[in-house]
């Protein structure tokens, strides 16, 4: 156990007082918030371009459909023609012009209307315009029926049908998905970790194998030991810079977003789409009234369940992972030889992540969802899009959780031990680029 402890020391310090770490640990919190800050202000710089539309119209319709707000104006030409309409639009920089033909009818209008523009335009432009058609048109069809505009106002209006719980809790639309992305956002969180710091378990088990110092270092402790030394030791650097990063990160996007005066509530009320308020869109204004229940939503999930397990998964997928990286390390003779063993290990991650959002999004506790959070190299990711929604009834059952543990826990322990009879024989072989036939030889020694 002394020999242990030294060897995780030993690995600690050895990636901690490394240059490259160092300054990676400190710069890297800057590089993020930069990237995140300046997305932000660029979004918001994007959004407050106000796009002016000149609009000629030479029919008899649309005369108040046209109408400005926060992100378009529109500038209405009168008796030009329309080549004229089109070099002024040119000359006076203006996003595009609207052309509505004189026709009989609106159907023949929007038919042959046009917008005219320097450039591709973008689709919420489009979309903004084509609404404006869409309604009107939707309008006449209906008054030819004999629908008025009240009648008709009253038959477009949204509706939502109401959802509440058995003991009469009032449910909100798209909360599970919410609290699958929370839960994805830990579960990505663990991905990246193990690719990262799984990847130097590994080449730092192909370098001390390369520069031949393991021969020295294996004749005073066994494989295994060093082996597990390398993985805690090495874990542990990793948890040292993630912390740093997170409460360094947060600090200064808190400062940044201050400085700069990016408020994300404004960059988030862009989404709706240009010119669409709240009194526009019924459902924008449904979900802002809504937003104190949101936020108690979110609230109300399990925070310290949720991070005490996320310790849990997180230490226990990072074990077995970074088991199989270190056996993949001591089988190469260098990195390029790896390529052939990597995919192998990433894709069960990937599936976690994509499969797990596209399963527990639909039904978090339907077949798939629980299959993936129960099968040891997923489900310290997808399990973690599970908890969001509470433990016991209502969420993850209590069986589903605890069988989940004890499999990845009997899942290192097999991995570990296979890992370690690689590690064994590949710690000291050379020269030879291995095949999974060759590995699968050393596991029967």
């Amino acid at each position: 156990m002394s020999k242990l402890s030294l060897i995780i020391k030993r690995e600690y310090f050895a990636k901690v007082r490394n240059k490259s770490f160092v300054i990676m640990t400190f710069l890297s919190p800057f590089l993020m918030v930069g990237m995140i800050v300046l997305i932000a202000y660029l979004t918001k710089l994007n959004d407050n371009e106000k796009r002016i539309i000149a609009v000629l119209n030479e029919s008899d319709f649309f005369a108040n459909e046209f109408i400005t707000s926060e992100s378009t104006s529109f500038v209405k030409f009168r008796d030009i023609t329309l080549q004229e309409a089109k070099d002024s639009t040119l000359n006076m920089g203006y996003y595009g012009l609207v052309y509505l033909p004189n026709e009989s009818d609106l159907e023949k209008v929007s038919q042959r209307s046009f917008f005219y523009s320097k450039d591709a335009p973008s689709t919420t432009t489009l979309e903004r315009l084509e609404r404006i058609f869409k309604e009107r048109l939707k309008q006449e069809r209906l008054r030819e029926f004999g629908i008025s505009a009240s009648e008709y106002a009253e038959m477009d209006s949204t509706y939502e049908l109401n959802i509440s719980t058995f003991d009469g809790e009032h449910n909100l639309k798209g909360i599970n998905e919410i609290k699958a992305i929370i839960g994805g956002g830990f579960g990505y969180l663990i991905m990246m970790f193990i690719i990262i710091y799984g990847g130097f378990v590994m080449r730092s088990v192909i370098e001390e194998k390369t520069s031949r110092i393991i021969e020295v270092i294996i004749s005073s402790v066994k494989p295994f030991q060093l082996m597990l030394g390398k993985i805690i030791g090495t874990s542990l650097a990793g948890i040292t810079q993630f912390g740093i990063w997170i409460v360094s990160g947060g600090v200064l996007l808190i400062v940044s977003m201050a400085i700069f005066n990016i408020d994300p509530a404004d960059l988030s009320s862009h989404g709706s789409g240009p010119g669409m308020g709240a009194a526009q869109n019924p459902i924008m204004a449904s979900a802002d009234s809504d937003m104190i229940l949101y936020a108690q939503e979110i609230m109300d999930i399990p925070w310290v369940l949720l991070v005490f397990f996320f310790l849990i998964y997180f230490i226990l997928g990072y074990l077995i992972y970074s088991s199989i990286y270190a056996a993949i390390g001591a089988a190469v003779d260098n990195e390029t030889d790896t390529q052939q063993f990597i995919f192998p290990i990433i894709l069960p991650l990937m599936l976690a992540i994509y499969v797990g959002f596209f399963s527990v999004f639909s039904n978090p506790h339907g077949p798939i969802a629980v299959g993936f959070s129960l099968f040891p190299l997923t489900s310290p990711i997808v399990m973690l899009m599970r908890l969001p929604g509470g433990i016991g009834e209502g969420g993850v059952p209590i069986w589903q959780l605890v069988s989940s543990i004890l499999i990845l826990i009997f899942t290192f322990i097999g991995i570990v031990w296979l890992a370690a009879k690689i590690y064994r024989v590949g710690i000291l072989m050379y020269g030879k680029k291995p095949s999974y036939k060759e590995l699968l030889k050393w596991l029967k020694y």
